[in-house]
């Protein structure tokens, strides 16, 4: 029988003999465990709720949000950073993600970077990183060490702190202040976090990072009313926006919107 004291990231798949399991049964299966990942993510939602107001009033202070994680924690969070600027128009130092090694860990597993409990304040103390900023450690066994470091240097120096995690009561929801704790239990390639952690993470992620920005205007309606014109694509949604908004036709709303640089100039002088 297994230890029920084993953290549930590392507890066996619910599933066996994998290898044998037809292409059917694995997608199947798979996705059975992924649409239980929701679900457990919504009895989370006072915990999140709390840390994205904390977050919003740093940020209109002057503040600003950085993510710590390593591995595929640091990959999501690096990931959710970088979309802030493009779908929120906000510069690219409001949201920041650090990922244990370095960007080169984006690509590639870097031995051991993880392990060291003292390189991420340092790594932050490149950004200036002071009081008004939030800090959120992601670690789906919420013990890597990079993490733990990491939130506990910036809680001596009167950091706010907060962690996604998918294991109960570990050290680094224990070491902050706003703990959010998504228990989302065995994987299907079991310790594979990936998969439902991983999942899991990015969609908390989405939640915060989206909501943070909604709640400081930077959505207007149900409208990404600051997004970069970065691509044709996204010329043609915001002059779609513009036409809807306006009951003008394609080609003025167009000429607007490049005329003006974004969906939000174009509405505040012609509404």
């Amino acid at each position: 029988m297994e230890d029920q004291n084993k953290p549930s990231t590392e507890r066996s798949s619910r599933y066996n003999d994998l290898e044998h399991m037809s292409t059917e049964e694995l997608l199947r299966n798979m996705n059975r465990e992924d649409k239980t990942v929701p679900e457990i993510i919504e009895k989370e939602i006072p915990a999140i709720e709390a840390l994205v107001d904390v977050i919003v009033r740093q940020i209109e202070l002057g503040g600003r949000l950085f993510y710590i994680g390593a591995g595929t924690s640091g990959r999501l969070g690096v990931l959710d950073a970088s979309e802030c600027p493009p779908t929120f128009g906000v510069s690219d130092d409001v949201v920041i993600g650090l990922i244990a090694g370095g960007d080169v860990a984006l690509r590639k597993a870097v031995e051991n970077a993880e392990d060291n409990t003292t390189r991420a304040w340092k790594d932050l103390q490149q950004f200036g990183i002071n009081k008004k900023d939030v800090l959120i450690g992601i670690a789906a066994s919420g013990t890597t060490p990079y993490v733990i470091g990491g939130v506990e240097d910036a809680a001596k120096n009167g950091l706010i702190t907060g962690c996604i995690t998918n294991n109960k009561n570990s050290p680094l929801a224990r070491a902050v202040k706003y703990p959010i704790e998504i228990e989302v239990g065995p994987e299907f390639v079991t310790g594979s976090t990936r998969m439902k952690s991983g999942t899991a993470q990015k969609l908390v992620l989405n939640m915060i990072s989206t909501s943070v920005m909604i709640k400081l205007g930077r959505v207007k309606g149900n409208k990404m009313v600051d997004m970069q014109l970065s691509n044709q694509k996204l010329v043609g949604r915001g002059t779609r926006m513009i036409m809807e908004e306006l009951g003008i036709d394609q080609k003025f709303a167009e000429k607007l919107l490049l005329e003006y640089k974004s969906v939000r100039a174009v509405l505040q002088n012609f509404k």
